[in-house]
């Protein structure tokens, strides 16, 4: 039974992780339950307004339901998954008298004692020496079809009706195990853009897919193609639908910016509209793959960044006159009427990111050590992903930088080669920006300063590697990988491993720039010690530039 929180107007509960705090919000409903499954989660609803001058009802079709983002996620483990490390709890089940004691008769459905929280996963920012933090970070569970490959039929055991507890993880309201969602944003000259896509982009996932009709891969054998190996895998969805959206995405960024977009085409995109000239019999009959949702999505909500700032003036004298305050709700200052996207003038900053979705062919979440699971990393600009193998130890990234310096760029870029140049360090510039790729940039557009998300797959088998760290280029540019994969290592939590990681970098930076750390625990978490030598490698290098860091005589040179 769900039992509803009568919601306030002006507050809702949100978590940050055993704390629940009381924050300023406009519509929220919030309902906390415990399901049949053994999945507790608190659901947080929330909604969002497009401004007017942002994207026309006729660009983005309403939905009937709409899709809700989980921020927060907990689910039944073992006793090894329960803790960082191979141990019991701290203190007994319960402190009752024997008189009020309850002999055991069986399995019940809940423990006689409440779980801590889980440590799959945990995230830590600094602002560093800089004036502001423009780095964000968003977690959870988001309702998209799973897309996760289906085990082989020689592989797959036959488990009894009645599993254990431990091994039931939680499926979403349609049936399908959930699909995890991280992702870390590094904002540049300001914060409006990366938190628009904290607090939007994995709406625009949601809304794709359900715009898109995608169906589960899971629920019927033939929606897979191709067999166990190839790349990409195709799900069920409405191709004729598809294709009239995404022409008409194409078409409004060569109205809206031109110059690069005008011959622009996305890599993942198939033409099969109502008007399309292409022979209806080579099209792929009702499939669409989760790389096709996930650049829609991603070249949507960056024209809709786009839109929004070229519909302001940098000189508006009008808007310069009119009160901070003027939208301001009378009983909740906090609350505007009708809030834009970047702010009220003109933004002209932009924004990388980096995004991961785990999915899982089974209910069993992805950190148990049995369970395979497909991770897709979605990629802009120079934010950095790495994941670390259980067997060798090894920090093996799953992102490339884009920079002027990429021959993919490079090639990718040639007519506008005229617009790279190389500063007084030695490194080359695309107009002024260190990226060729980014959110945002209204002023770059033009020559090819774009959102096409660089997307790898990997197939991840049963505890193949022991975690996944993103990061933001404040530690990406300050520290080797080896060095990043090593401290996490030695931490006892993700959380802690992502606190170290920001601190390390934080001391032994020069630059002082935004450090974001997000490190997700993964199959092989209690062998990360294992592979390799362990986290010695780096272990002496690291103790030295840690004491070259703290020499006072650093700051003469």
């Amino acid at each position: 039974m769900l039992h509803p929180i009568p919601p306030t107007p002006t507050q809702f509960l949100t978590i940050n992780g055993p704390f629940m705090i009381v924050t300023s919000a406009r519509r929220v409903t919030g309902r906390v339950g415990t399901l049949a499954s053994s999945y507790r989660f608190t659901r947080l609803q929330r909604c969002r307004t497009i401004s007017s001058d942002a994207a026309s009802p006729d660009d983005r079709p309403s939905l009937k339901k709409r899709p809700q983002f989980r921020d927060y996620f907990v689910t039944y483990l073992p006793s090894s998954s329960l803790h960082p490390d191979p141990r019991g709890p701290t203190s007994p089940f319960h402190k009752l008298p024997r008189s009020a004691s309850i002999p055991h008769t069986g399995e019940t459905p809940h423990s006689p004692t409440s779980f801590q929280q889980l440590h799959h996963y945990g995230a830590v920012t600094a602002r560093g020496t800089r004036p502001a933090n423009e780095d964000t970070y968003q977690a959870g569970v988001i309702d998209v079809p799973a897309f996760a490959k289906r085990p082989p039929a020689s592989l797959t055991i036959k488990r009894s009706k009645s599993p254990p507890r431990e091994s039931r993880g939680a499926q979403t309201a349609t049936g399908d195990p959930q699909v995890f969602y991280f992702g870390i944003f590094d904002g540049h000259g300001g914060s409006e853009c990366s938190t628009f896509l904290k607090e939007n982009l994995h709406e625009y996932i949601q809304d794709t897919a359900a715009e898109f009709e995608v169906s589960s891969i899971l629920r019927n054998k033939q929606l897979q193609i191709g067999g166990v190996d190839s790349l990409p895998v195709l799900q069920a969805g409405n191709r004729k639908r598809i294709g009239d959206l995404e022409k008409s995405l194409v078409q409004n960024w060569r109205r809206l910016v031109g110059g690069y977009f005008k011959r622009f085409k996305p890599a993942t995109f198939s033409y099969y509209g109502s008007d399309s000239d292409v022979d209806a019999e080579t099209a792929p009959d009702g499939k669409v793959s989760i790389e096709e949702i996930l650049e829609y999505a991603f070249l949507r909500a960056d024209l809709d960044f786009v839109k929004a700032q070229a519909a302001k003036r940098d000189d508006d004298l009008v808007l310069a006159e009119k009160p901070l305050n003027e939208d301001e709700i009378l009983h909740s200052p906090s609350l505007t009427r009708s809030p834009k996207i970047g702010g009220r003038s003109r933004f002209k900053g932009g924004s990388t990111g980096t995004t991961a979705m785990i999915s899982t062919p089974s209910p069993t979440p992805f950190w148990h050590p049995a369970a395979p699971s497909s991770l897709l990393v979605s990629h802009v600009g120079d934010t950095r992903a790495l994941l670390c193998s259980t067997d060798t130890g090894e920090a093996i990234p799953v992102s490339s930088n884009h920079h002027p310096s990429s021959p993919i760029e490079a090639a990718r870029l040639r007519r506008y080669a005229t617009t790279f140049v190389t500063d007084s360090f030695g490194e080359e510039r695309m107009s002024g920006l260190a990226n060729t790729r980014a959110f945002g940039d209204v002023q770059s557009k033009r020559i090819g300063v774009s959102a096409e998300p660089e997307l790898n797959r990997i197939e991840m088998g049963p505890a193949e590697f022991s975690f996944l760290v993103m990061m933001s280029d404040g530690i990406s540019g300050t520290l080797l990988d080896q060095e990043i994969v090593d401290i996490i290592k030695e931490a006892k939590t993700p959380e802690q491993g992502a606190r170290d990681v920001v601190g390390f970098a934080t001391e032994v930076s020069r630059e002082g720039d935004n450090a974001t750390c997000l490190v997700v625990r993964l199959g092989g978490w209690e062998r990360r010690q294992e592979g390799g030598v362990g986290s010695l490698g780096t272990k002496e290098s690291r103790e030295w530039r840690r004491q070259d860091a703290t020499d006072p005589r650093r700051s003469r040179t």
